[in-house]
């Protein structure tokens, strides 16, 4: 094993810190990127790869970004839900890096549904 560095213990601090967030329930917005098999196989984790790198672009803190298993939709993966504060969940089907990004920007930033790529609106549990 190789000695590390100090930025590698600066990548293992911000990474701490990300999942410290999540676990905390800090942030404006959530981000749950659906990552059972079947969204493995269809680019979850490309879809997870585009997330981090537009929030390393933009410098943003106050997103939390989770992951799930499957949500049951196999035919529609890669998927993800977000949720904005005060507003109700949107799941995101069928995505690629550029459709990830431009919900990012759109929603995730700014607040507004990009309804072009969502496939429902509301949450499915109970109660």
């Amino acid at each position: 094993m190789s000695k590390l560095k100090v930025e590698d213990l600066a990548k293992i601090k911000e990474k701490t810190r990300r999942m410290t967030v999540i676990r905390e329930g800090a942030g404006k917005a959530k981000i749950t990127v659906h990552m059972g098999t079947c969204g493995i196989a269809s680019g979850a984790r490309d879809i997870m790869s585009a997330i981090l790198d537009e929030m390393k672009k933009k410098n943003v803190k106050d997103v939390i970004v989770a992951t799930s298993g499957c949500a049951g939709l196999c035919s529609h993966e890669p998927m993800v839900t977000v949720e904005v504060k005060g507003t109700p969940p949107v799941k995101y089907v069928d995505l690629t890096d550029e459709k990830i990004r431009e919900i990012f920007n759109r929603h995730v930033l700014r607040g507004k549904i990009v309804t072009a790529y969502a496939f429902a609106l509301g949450s499915e549990r109970m109660g």
